[in-house]
């Protein structure tokens, strides 16, 4: 058993890591590489032997490079054989890859950066992009410098929505009886775009019908947003010459996220908003290379370059490239593998760089489940919690300067990433690590001369990426995917073929995807009567690993934000410590009285778990397409004095 101890509210330093260590006697110890190594490499040999191959999972890192998530993913299918590999995309925006796949057939946004600066209207929906994508609203405060107008859907008056000609402030959950509303005026305003709906989508009658009930004095009901603005949003978006519609965790952290996000595309298809230059769908990525992950096939479903394992030309393709067999199956995604770890399928864990101790929503019970594996090798480059539960922790090299290698951002601009300077201690390259693991597997051929080796394998095999050789990344300053061919670069925007007049250069049309409103699964009851969404800060990181105990006059730690109306019913200052429960645990924290709350909703994040847990809070629900937890709709009750009720 793994021993771990409660969490005292104190601010934690994560040590970084310079020397391997193995646990002995429940406690981890400094070891050598060759022990560490030799040890990580029995355990998963001896788990897949008497388990099979598919009781082994990957956990690969959407901060590392490409590189290392190819080869990271390689290791999964050729080494360990199976498809068990997946990232925190699934933690954010797996949903958005899944709709804009069904719909286009790819799942990156369709447009660049530099045309949010040259369109007319931006819609920021769930996003608060001033806080959560600072580099990104830059650029969306050259477009407003420019006379874009801008719209943010959003359950608070956030930052982002300061910016905004107009806030529409929902009801958290009710995004698509809200995009629905928007859909059903346009079609009623005679607004839509009937020449290319008719060239370039099908489905549109189907969804015509599905919209139809939601009026808009109906939407304002369920939404809590005026009929008004409704019906000014929908005139705004359909009239726009170019308009882009940009999403984040607002929309995708629900259990219906995959519906979320067809929603949005729909009215994209329904107004012609896509496979444009300045009109197009941005869902914006929260860590330097979560697309770049997918990209790499670091995902259950998909091989490098987005190419479906069921297709089984694309599997002959890699398996004579990589002389190996792939499984004809899709494997195992993060939220089905920590399943699949409580059924007993899943026995061995190979964690790079994620922190799911502290990221996973109901994050106790993931613990628990993380306990009960009989291998887990964890490696990065901070002693994190997730470390702290390890058989086996292997120090990294993997920070943003102490590696070589290639990104890619939220446009798909792919960049390179320069190593400035050396690892601390005994800390080790990520692929290095990979290949030796892979030698002590049976795969001796396992070598890279270096990061541009791995990509030129990367090139070989994914058409999306063939044209763009290190030498042309670096003339470019980055290139955006596809980039089939050394001799040319290609649109910065996706889909432009669904404007092609000739059906044959046009392809398949895009479908229309009619969803239906499903409530939030956490109900609001007399007991729990508030509801909790959560987000990020603009001075903090995720599960606060890279930016906790660090002395800042930013700082102000964990703390649950208010509305006036809210504190004054609970008869709470601002500073004042109230204990926080949900029907899966409780927390205490200080009260931050924020204006732009409406009463009955409060706001949390998940930076300080080891001051304030969030995520023990938060609940498991997920979208049964993208596996994505619902972190955006918990129900709370909050009681004063901190007492347990």
């Amino acid at each position: 058993m793994r021993d771990r101890k409660r969490n005292d509210r104190k601010p934690k330093q994560y040590p970084r890591l310079t020397h391997p260590m193995v646990r002995d006697n429940g406690e981890l110890r400094r070891a050598t590489w060759e022990e560490a190594l030799d040890r990580a490499a029995a355990g998963f040999a001896r788990t897949t032997q008497e388990y099979g191959a598919d009781a082994f999972g990957m956990f690969s890192c959407a901060r590392s490079t490409n590189e290392m998530n190819y080869v990271a993913q390689k290791f999964t299918r050729v080494v360990m054989g199976t498809n068990n590999v997946d990232s925190c995309n699934r933690t954010c925006h797996a949903p958005s890859v899944a709709g804009l796949s069904a719909a286009f057939g790819s799942g990156g946004g369709t447009s660049s950066y530099q045309e949010v600066e040259e369109t007319d209207l931006i819609i920021m929906w769930g996003s608060n992009a001033r806080f959560a994508h600072p580099i990104f609203f830059q650029h969306v405060l050259k477009g407003i410098h420019n006379g874009a107008r801008m719209y943010a859907v959003d359950p608070r008056r956030t930052s982002t929505a300061e910016w905004a000609d107009r806030w529409l402030g929902l009801n958290v959950g009710t995004d698509i009886p809200l995009a629905h509303a928007v859909g059903r005026e346009i079609i009623h305003a005679g607004l839509a775009n009937t020449a290319f709906i008719e060239r370039a989508t099908s489905g549109y009658e189907e969804y015509a019908a599905e919209v139809e009930p939601w009026t808009l004095s109906v939407a304002e009901q369920v939404t809590g947003v005026p009929a008004d603005a409704i019906r000014e949003l929908a005139h705004a978006y359909a009239t726009a010459e170019r308009a882009q519609m940009c999403w984040t965790l607002g929309i995708t952290e629900h259990h219906n996220a995959t519906d979320n996000v067809r929603a949005l595309i729909n009215l994209s298809l329904l107004t012609g908003h896509v496979g444009r230059y300045g009109s197009g769908l941005q869902p914006l990525r929260g860590q330097n290379n979560v697309q770049g992950g997918g990209d790499m096939g670091a995902i259950p479903n998909r091989l490098p370059g987005f190419q479906d394992i069921l297709e089984p030309e694309i599997r002959t393709k890699f398996e004579a490239a990589w002389n190996t067999v792939i499984q004809p199956r899709y494997g195992m995604n993060l939220t089905e593998m920590l399943d699949g770890i409580e059924r007993g399928v899943l026995r061995s864990v190979y964690c790079i760089g994620e922190n799911p101790a502290q990221s996973e929503a109901d994050c106790e019970h993931t613990i628990k489940r993380l306990e009960m594996l009989d291998h887990l090798v964890v490696q990065d480059i901070f002693l994190t919690k997730t470390a702290e539960l390890a058989d086996v922790v292997l120090p990294a090299s993997a920070s943003w300067c102490e590696t070589e290698g290639t990104a890619t951002n939220s446009e798909r601009r792919v960049q390179r990433v320069r190593k400035a300077i050396s690892p601390p201690g005994e800390a080790r390259d990520d692929i290095a690590i990979l290949c030796d693991l892979a030698a002590r597997l049976g795969h001796d051929d396992w070598k890279y001369a270096d990061s541009e080796e791995v990509w030129n394998e990367l090139r070989a095999v994914s058409p999306d990426h063939y044209g763009m050789t290190y030498a042309r990344l670096e003339e470019h300053q980055g290139i955006q995917w596809p980039c089939p061919s050394e001799d040319r670069i290609e649109p910065t925007y996706l889909h432009g073929r669904l404007w092609e007049k000739d059906p044959a250069r046009r392809g398949m049309p895009a479908p229309f995807g009619p969803v239906k409103h499903s409530p939030p699964v956490d109900l609001l009851d007399e007991r729990f009567p508030i509801r909790m969404t959560t987000g990020r800060r603009l001075d903090s990181y995720n599960t606060g690993v890279q930016s906790s105990g660090f002395a800042s006059p930013m700082r102000r730690g964990e703390y649950i934000e208010l509305s006036p109306e809210d504190a004054a019913t609970y008869g709470v200052e601002a500073g004042e410590e109230v204990r926080i429960s949900s029907r899966r645990g409780d927390v205490t924290a200080p009260v931050w009285i924020d204006p732009g709350l409406r009463p009955g909703l409060a706001f949390m994040t998940m930076h300080f778990p080891d001051e304030v847990d969030t995520n023990q809070l938060t609940i498991e629900a997920t979208c049964p397409i993208a596996g994505t937890a619902e972190y955006k709709a918990t129900a709370v009750r909050i009681d004063k004095p901190a007492v347990s009720v």
